[in-house]
């Protein structure tokens, strides 16, 4: 399909707004409005039962699947070196569990069986236990008010709640370890402006989520990370882009990428004598995004340096987008975890751009 195929316009604002049918990017855009709701509810209490003298031995965050198993990774990626404890990400609780350990439980189902046995061993056995789900059905059944509920209170697809569980992670977090402290209300600012740059009033190419999805269109695309947090945020791009664009992408290592581009992916080799009629078409070139915090992205600009199809995209910028207007997007990403969280939002924005423009 060529760029002309395409049903509207990146920057035909009403086209957009009229094709928005699902309100795609109004859910998108309400990840500030989730770590808010998160963020009063810790003022209001509701994580005052995780309280204790000291830290915990181990915060175990149990999901299966989606997007709490996404939040879960990074915040494992970007805390585990400054926390006091060990902090695990695992699909049930384990067998090990005691009252020293806080326990997270994950999920979008209250009726989640494995969710429902996971809460029922670990308030059974004395851990402090936050339900980070519907607070209802089994779920609630199985603690009975012996937990710290955080309910969702902002309603979105499931294709967009990953602000939700972030914020619910940190919050967790910053209730049972004094070393980590989260600033929930700054966080809630910074991707209410990410998500005012990208909003579809903006113009391609003062917009990031606009320019990503423009650069998506007529390419095979790959997501990658160099880390362990820029790899779970790569893979929650391509499961967003499968489920809401519809558009299939490979998440990998930068280091996987850099070894199909020395071996030859990408190379035209004969293409000067190559005919269509007899060879037939040319395989597609693949084009790689790869996702960098700021801490990081003077060495993965120097590893990518002398290849070709590959773009680099931060939280101050993405691609060769010039600067967004003053007051609504830092040039630098602030700290690591809010650097992430908007890298989430613009790619949830782009995958919604991608979805109306195909129609």
């Amino acid at each position: 399909m060529n760029a002309t195929d395409w049903s509207v316009d990146l920057d035909d604002t009403e086209g957009l707004l009229a094709a928005d049918r699902e309100g795609l990017l109004r859910a998108a855009a309400l990840a500030g409005a989730q770590v808010r709701a998160t963020a009063a509810a810790l003022e209001e209490g509701e994580l005052d039962p995780l309280r204790a003298d000291g830290p915990p031995r181990t915060v175990v965050w149990v999901a299966g699947r989606g997007n709490a198993e996404t939040a879960g990774a990074l915040l494992t990626a970007v805390l585990s070196g400054a926390a006091s404890a060990p902090i695990v990400v695992v699909p049930e609780a384990p067998g090990w569990i005691g009252a020293l350990d806080v326990v997270v439980i994950a999920g979008d189902d209250p009726g989640d069986p494995t969710l429902v046995a996971s809460a029922a061993t670990a308030v059974r056995r004395g851990a402090r236990v936050a339900v980070v789900a519907p607070y209802e059905g089994p779920l609630r059944d199985a603690t009975a008010g012996r937990c710290a509920a955080v309910a969702p209170r902002v309603r979105v697809p499931d294709d967009f709640n990953l602000a939700r569980y972030f914020a619910a992670g940190l919050a967790t977090l910053h209730m049972v370890d004094p070393r980590l402290q989260a600033n929930l209300a700054e966080l809630a600012d910074i991707l209410d402006a990410e998500a005012y740059t990208n909003s579809a009033a903006h113009e391609l190419f003062t917009n990031p989520a606009k320019l990503l999805a423009d650069r998506m269109l007529d390419r095979q695309i790959v997501f990658a990370g160099d880390n362990a947090a820029t790899l779970a945020l790569a893979r929650h791009g391509a499961a967003v882009m499968l489920r809401v664009a519809h558009r299939p992408v490979a998440a990998v290592c930068l280091a996987d990428v850099l070894v199909a581009l020395r071996g030859g992916m990408n190379a035209r080799g004969g293409s000067l004598f190559h005919d269509e009629q007899i060879d037939g078409p040319l395989p597609p070139r693949i084009h790689t995004v790869v996702l960098a915090t700021d801490a990081e992205r003077p060495v993965v600009n120097a590893r990518i340096g002398g290849y070709d199809d590959i773009d680099v995209i931060h939280a101050g910028e993405v691609l060769d987008a010039p600067a967004v207007e003053p007051g609504h997007s830092a040039a630098t990403g602030g700290r690591m975890e809010q650097q992430l969280a908007r890298l989430a939002v613009r790619l949830e924005m782009a995958a919604a751009y991608l979805k109306l423009v195909r129609g």
